[in-house]
């Protein structure tokens, strides 16, 4: 490895265990540390911003320990992968708990699937969202290094991201859900790749050898 240690950011709420779990299996030498404390976060090589839960609450505990500029910094400086609640966060707003106002980090809205949610044929599909899909990759990235076209990986939640600026991978659940987001340093996907097996733990891996921004290319056919 490049760099030597990683932050997982744990603000109450997330699968705190099984992320750190995943990150030292494929991380040979990499400190993993999970924490609180922003001089730590700040200082680690990468970071991840996990969840679970709702928006309203993970705002409100990221403000209250001081974690929502420390995102943001992070965001503007270093590798950033952030997993689902974590990754709705960094956009600009949700609908969940009546309308909350997120981080602000990358352009885009989290919106509710719906009481009616259809498949193609009219099919009710149930919400939450829950279980494993097919992740069709929209552009090449580094985090994409050895991960299949379609690979399937593993979703839990109720709301889905709409942010078409920087899509880098989606599904298709009733409506596109844009299931990956990149840009610049920063990498965030729907799924959890902590529960999403060899190709999870894949993802995982090709974070942890991230160093550099990538290029924003589409994929060509």
């Amino acid at each position: 490895m490049s760099k030597s240690s990683v932050a997982v950011i744990d603000y109450g709420m997330g699968n705190l265990h099984s992320v750190a779990s995943a990150l030292e299996k494929v991380g040979d030498g990499v400190k993993v540390m999970v924490t609180d404390c922003p001089e730590t976060i700040l200082s680690a090589d990468r970071v991840i911003f996990p969840g679970v839960g709702a928006i309203r609450d993970c705002m409100a505990e990221l403000k209250s320990r001081g974690l929502d500029e420390v995102i943001q910094e992070v965001a503007a400086q270093k590798p950033l992968l952030g997993i689902c609640l974590g990754m709705q966060a960094l956009l600009e707003n949700s609908e969940e708990n009546g309308g909350v106002e997120c981080l602000d980090v990358l352009p885009g809205a989290v919106k509710f699937f719906g009481s009616d949610l259809r498949d193609s044929t009219g099919g009710r599909l149930k919400v939450p969202h829950m279980g494993w899909n097919n992740v069709v990759q929209a552009i090449e990235h580094p985090l994409w290094a050895g991960i299949p076209d379609a690979s399937r990986f593993y979703f839990v939640h109720s709301y889905y991201v709409d942010a078409p600026e920087f899509v880098a991978g989606s599904c298709d659940y009733g409506v596109q859900v844009h299931a990956a987001l990149a840009c610049e340093n920063v990498f965030a996907v729907q799924f959890h790749p902590e529960k999403s097996g060899d190709m999870g733990l894949r993802l995982l891996s090709n974070f942890l050898n991230w160093d550099r921004p990538a290029a924003f290319f589409p994929v060509t056919d």
